[in-house]
């Protein structure tokens, strides 16, 4: 009886051999499939850029200058909600990630008006107490919260100190694709994160600019030549709650 030790077959009968040579002319196949007229995933794969992520070499900030922000302006407020899909807090339970709030000097009674978000702070405290790691400090100093992992325990509401993050109480439709949102978690200001990536400034930067107020200046703090950190030098900024020592990345001027 004759016995053939170059192949193996199957209960049916096939050769393993032949169908190992079958199964590697369908994956070559596959990398050329069309998944649209004229564009295939190999040369996606091979069009798109590696990312190079965020960096430490970078500290993104903002510095607002009070004297320069009107107390029936809400242009910065109106930009924010426009481009992150929100409501714009016409219900208590509705998600604001920038505010316009008053301060008053206790002493000459002088009253300023000016936006308060996420402070983006180098030490959060959210990022502290979150049990899950959902909120997280990118490299670069933008602090976010991952909707993947929130479990909407909301401690870090709680131990926010500039009430500046907000639940999302309902489910969340018509979303913009570059903010993803969800029942259940919790989100705040984001500094604009999908435009900065793309190398542009956030909505309530661009929004103030254009309005020709132009009280608020974005850009990178661990830069000396950046124009943020030429007027921090020069003038005299403050933090909110700077007694709390968290480093914050949104600095004020005037108050």
């Amino acid at each position: 009886m004759k016995s053939d030790t170059s192949r193996s077959r199957d209960k049916s009968g096939a050769s393993t051999s032949g169908r190992r040579g079958f199964l590697g002319v369908v994956a070559a196949g596959l990398a050329g499939i069309l998944i649209a007229p004229g564009v295939r995933l190999i040369e996606i794969a091979q069009a798109t850029p590696a990312s190079t992520g965020a960096t430490s070499k970078v500290r993104w900030g903002m510095l607002i200058d009070s004297s320069k922000c009107a107390s029936t302006c809400n242009d910065c407020v109106t930009a924010c909600n426009t481009e992150n899909g929100l409501s714009g807090g016409t219900l208590p339970t509705d998600s604001q990630w920038i505010r316009k709030i008053e301060i008053k000097d206790a002493h000459s009674g002088k009253v300023q008006s000016l936006p308060m978000m996420c402070q983006h702070c180098a030490h959060p405290p959210c990022v502290d107490v979150c049990p899950t790691g959902a909120s997280f400090k990118r490299a670069d100093g933008i602090v976010l919260v991952d909707k993947h992992i929130c479990i909407g325990c909301r401690y870090c509401m709680m131990a926010c100190p500039y009430k500046a993050r907000s639940f999302v109480h309902s489910p969340q439709t018509n979303q913009k694709p570059d903010v993803p949102r969800g029942m259940g978690t919790v989100e705040s200001c984001t500094m604009c994160v999908h435009k900065v990536d793309r190398g542009e400034q956030p909505a309530c930067v661009s929004a103030c600019a254009k309005a020709g107020h132009e009280a608020i200046v974005f850009g990178d703090l661990n830069d000396p030549n950046s124009e943020i950190s030429r007027r921090v030098a020069k003038f005299q900024t403050r933090q909110i709650r700077e007694n709390l020592d968290l480093d914050t990345g949104v600095r004020y001027l005037g108050i």
